[in-house]
């Protein structure tokens, strides 16, 4: 089992909570990213990709490498899209889990919400991510590594 991050946009709070729960049971956990990443000094369970710089490409490696059973933490919901059906439990970093009952929706209001946006329309975005946030997501995070590490 594996816990991979998107770490392209991942907030430095969620990244520590990461790096803590890899520490803690002793879990690997990958970065991928198309920039440089610095690791934080005493994890050893932790490691990072480089992929190529371009729209995407750190989602495509962690598709093509996450397998059933693994935790993958991504606010990219095409990638959630795409990791669902393989047995991947994928929470955001504001703590919610994309389920099989939930994915389809999320890309679907996703989608209209992208389509929205380049037609000029103003939606808005996400509230500035806060405590209340790390919170939520270090809760998401403790519940699906439990349940991952029950399945094995």
């Amino acid at each position: 089992m594996k816990l991979w991050i998107d770490a392209d946009a991942t907030p430095l709070a969620v990244k520590q909570v990461c790096f803590r729960a890899s520490d803690r049971l002793k879990l690997d956990t990958v970065l991928v990213a198309n920039m440089r990443i610095q690791l934080p000094a005493g994890y050893t369970h932790v490691s990072a990709v480089r992929v190529d710089a371009g729209p995407d490409e750190a989602d495509r490696y962690i598709a093509a490498h996450a397998a059933a059973g693994d935790v993958a933490v991504t606010q990219d919901i095409p990638l959630a899209a795409l990791l669902v059906p393989k047995g991947v439990a994928v929470i955001d970093p504001h703590g919610e889990a994309y389920t099989t009952e939930s994915i389809g929706e999320r890309l679907s209001v996703r989608n209209f919400m992208d389509g929205l946006r380049s037609s000029g329309v103003d939606t808005g975005g996400h509230a500035a991510f806060g405590p209340k946030d790390t919170q939520a997501f270090a809760n998401a995070l403790d519940r699906a590594l439990t349940r991952a590490l029950r399945a094995r």
